[in-house]
């Protein structure tokens, strides 16, 4: 695993974007030399044909991150990995025709396009299978014991099975004697007083302590001469938030956040945060601002009531504030229930509320609480006073979301679905622990990044 951005990546992972990026160019290239009769080094230097490629390449890569090509690298079938390049590719046929409009000089030639597309639609899809068969067995995988029949450790067993690009092999797992069992797939291999014995038998590259019962079983001692003969052991909460991306709340301990030396929020990161958040706001109000006001008259001439709708939310150390969004319910929706919150297909939503929220219109004037110094662009999202108070008296660790500004998008919103359950909440607190404990510039331009790619395909709104 290789850490960008604050993000933990699957080396796999990048080892298939680079050699597609090598495939994607030797395909345009190879096909610039059968349309070309010119000298190829002039074409490629000379000619700007190598630049031109590129945005060609670039055009490619967008269309796949859009398809989640790298988000998991399972495939679900064959017919749909054809489909889903042929849309990636597709997508670069569209960059093309708007560069007719932008710079023609940037265009490359139609039949280098078509021969070039052709090349890929063979050699990427072959490529992407041969990958996932042959290039996983030759990278080899992480072999994992896991020690303790914690139920995190059942999640990370079902979570591994599912995403291979993580290279993790789980040889199986030593039990503690709770009486509990991990998953079918993960073989018993023995009790705690044999965890020498299994050690030495199975030779794993790290042990993964999650016990359900810590005190008196923790076989400390014979974990410290494991640990000194060169094996690697860790707390199973650390390759939960590894392989998750998010921090388990069911074992998390007090005392694991007080002394964790990567606990957030550093207060250089928020006074920059501070700043970029500022600047984004401004610029987002001044671009948008002929869409916002598209959006107010569409909410004036749907239903009666005032175009935005306020509401208050709990802050930054629990200070409440007054969010503003485009109103997309009826202006007396919680005139009989009170607050309530949203669910699908909520009757309350106007005719064209269920458009705004599919693709996040309503949020748009929180760039004036941005503005403002209320809210920041990236953090938890802000929740309403009645609401914190029930979840703070249900799910531990729920008020210390409050020690950074909240946002108009999140770490929790581009992980997770829109819900409307205390699983749910959960879920997204979290993802919430982790973007506190990682709060940095590098993640949140990240998270702006793929909360782009979120609104344009209307995704997880309610």
């Amino acid at each position: 695993m290789i850490r960008l951005f604050r993000v933990f990546i699957p080396t796999s992972v990048l080892a298939l974007l680079l050699s597609e990026v090598v495939l994607i160019y030797f395909s345009l290239i190879f096909a610039s030399l059968l349309v070309n009769d010119l000298d190829p080094e002039f074409f490629l230097m000379e000619q700007d044909g190598l630049f031109r490629i590129t945005i060609v390449v670039i055009s490619i890569l967008i269309g796949l991150y859009f398809q989640d090509l790298y988000n998991n690298l399972r495939v679900r079938s064959r017919m749909l990995l054809v489909q889903q390049f042929s849309m990636a590719i597709g997508i670069a046929f569209l960059f093309q025709a708007l560069l007719t409009y932008v710079n023609p000089t940037y265009l490359l030639a139609r039949w280098l396009m078509i021969y070039g597309s052709v090349l890929m639609m063979v050699l990427l899809p072959v490529w992407r299978l041969a990958f996932l068969r042959l290039v996983f067995s030759a990278l080899g995988h992480i072999s994992v014991l896991f020690v303790g029949t914690s139920s995190i450790l059942s999640e990370i067993g079902e979570r591994v099975s599912l995403r291979p690009e993580l290279g993790l092999q789980i040889l199986g797992y030593v039990d503690d004697g709770s009486g509990d069992a991990l998953a079918k797939h993960i073989p018993r291999l023995g009790s705690i007083d044999e965890l020498r014995a299994v050690t030495a038998r199975t030779k794993p590259d790290r042990i993964i302590v999650g016990m359900s019962q810590r005190r008196e079983v923790m076989p400390i001692y014979e974990l410290l001469d494991i640990r000194l003969s060169g094996v690697h052991v860790e707390e199973a909460s650390l390759l939960y938030e590894t392989t998750f991306g998010r921090v388990s709340t069911r074992d998390l301990r007090p005392s694991q956040l007080v002394f964790s030396s990567e606990l957030g929020p550093a207060p250089r990161s928020v006074a920059v945060q501070g700043f970029y958040s500022w600047v984004l706001a401004l610029i987002g109000l001044t671009v948008l601002s002929p869409v916002m006001l598209v959006v107010a008259l569409l909410v004036r001439l749907t239903s009666p009531g005032p175009i935005f709708h306020r509401q208050t939310r709990v802050g930054l150390k629990d200070v409440p504030f007054t969010v503003f969004k485009f109103r997309s319910m009826r202006a007396d929706a919680e005139a009989r229930t009170g607050a309530v919150w949203a669910s699908r297909n909520d009757p309350r939503i106007t005719s064209i509320g269920k458009y705004l929220r599919l693709f996040r219109l309503d949020e748009l004037p929180q760039f004036f609480n941005v503005l403002r110094g209320d809210m920041s662009f990236v953090g938890p999202r802000p929740e309403r006073p009645e609401f914190v108070q029930a979840l703070t008296e249900k799910i531990p660790f729920y008020r210390q979301r409050h020690f950074v500004k909240p946002g108009i998008t999140g770490w929790a919103q581009i992980n997770h679905k829109y819900g409307d359950t205390v699983e749910d909440t959960i879920t997204k607190l979290e993802y919430d622990l982790y973007y506190i404990k990682h709060l940095s510039p590098s993640l949140d331009l990240y998270i702006i990044v793929n909360s782009l790619k979120t609104v344009i395909l209307g995704r997880g709104a309610q």
